[in-house]
């Protein structure tokens, strides 16, 4: 303990620099964990946090035994799978690309364009989807009938809203990504590229043997980085495409979206914070575990 306090003296001035972000943690972060008490009570607005009913694990009990755990956690997980890798790989691919081209104003502008929609709102990527896929009134339906075609009621049926899903989460980090990768990219040195030049390798062959073996640890890293939260899914996205549309629940109900329910329209604060502890403590053993078989199979992509 004095050497603590030999260091704060030696550097009370980094210290100082570092408290607001420790405080910012403490409160926002650390504090509210008391609120994990819920998920183990019968939650009554009468009695507050510590005044309910201990009711122990029932709450995961009935989560697991009904079997919207299960659902649940599903859909989360390969939703974000999908996200994950998709993302990444057109990611990869599209930096690649935009990298070799030679045409300065041309990559600008279409990177320019790629990454325009991570600024758009989630409420309006929710507008778009819904006059796309509207049955009165869609783009597509429209043009079903304009064809002489029956209209298809996308929000009666499941199947095709996890390609719909998929497709605007994907579209909407492209650009993001892609500047992610190719920054990565700009920091490989040219002499790489001009020894196999001289060697006599062409552009395919610069790319598969230079540029993608050099972006493996980005690639590595942002998918570790992402595994992270493999149990949280996007709730914007969710919530302002499917919204509150029953009918949809078994092909697009994540956990987040199942919280959201149970605490702000069902009131059920018990159930919803046993599926947030559920979802935190497998993100951290999930974490942890891909961490540890990437340190065994190459330790200086692990995280820690």
């Amino acid at each position: 303990m004095s050497g603590f306090f030999k260091e704060l003296a030696k550097n009370k001035v980094l210290f100082l620099m570092i408290l607001p972000a420790l405080l910012f943690f403490i409160v926002f972060s650390y504090i509210p964990m008391v609120g994990v008490y819920y998920a183990f009570t019968n939650f009554s607005f009468d009695g507050g946090l510590f005044g309910s009913e201990f009711v122990g694990l029932a709450n995961f009990k009935f989560l697991f035994e009904s079997g919207a755990l299960y659902n649940l956690t599903k859909n989360t997980v390969l939703y974000n799978l999908a996200f994950i890798f998709i993302g990444n790989i057109l990611q990869l691919v599209c930096a690649v690309f935009l990298s070799e081209l030679a045409g300065k104003w041309f990559k600008k502008t279409t990177q320019s364009i790629m990454f325009l929609p991570f600024f758009i709102s989630f409420v309006l990527v929710g507008a778009f989807v819904y006059n796309l896929f509207n049955f009165e009134n869609g783009v597509i339906n429209s043009l079903l009938r304009q064809l002489g075609m029956q209209p298809y009621d996308f929000y009666l049926h499941t199947a095709p809203w996890k390609y719909i899903i998929v497709f605007f989460n994907v579209w909407k980090g492209l650009g993001y990504g892609t500047v992610i990768y190719l920054a990565a990219i700009m920091g490989i040195s040219d002499e790489y590229h001009e020894a196999a030049k001289i060697d006599g390798a062409n552009i395919f062959k610069r790319i598969r043997y230079i540029t993608i073996p050099l972006l493996r640890p980005t690639f590595v890293l942002l998918i570790l980085l992402s595994l992270g939260g493999i149990l949280k899914g996007q709730f914007d996205l969710f919530w302002q495409i499917v919204g509150n549309n029953g009918m949809l629940y078994d092909a697009t109900d994540i956990i987040d979206t199942y919280v959201y329910r149970s605490l702000a329209i069902n009131f059920d604060i018990g159930m919803g914070t046993a599926a947030g502890l559920f979802q935190s403590f497998f993100g951290f053993v999930l974490v942890v575990t891909v961490n540890w078989i990437v340190r065994k199979v190459q330790k200086d992509y692990a995280l820690f």
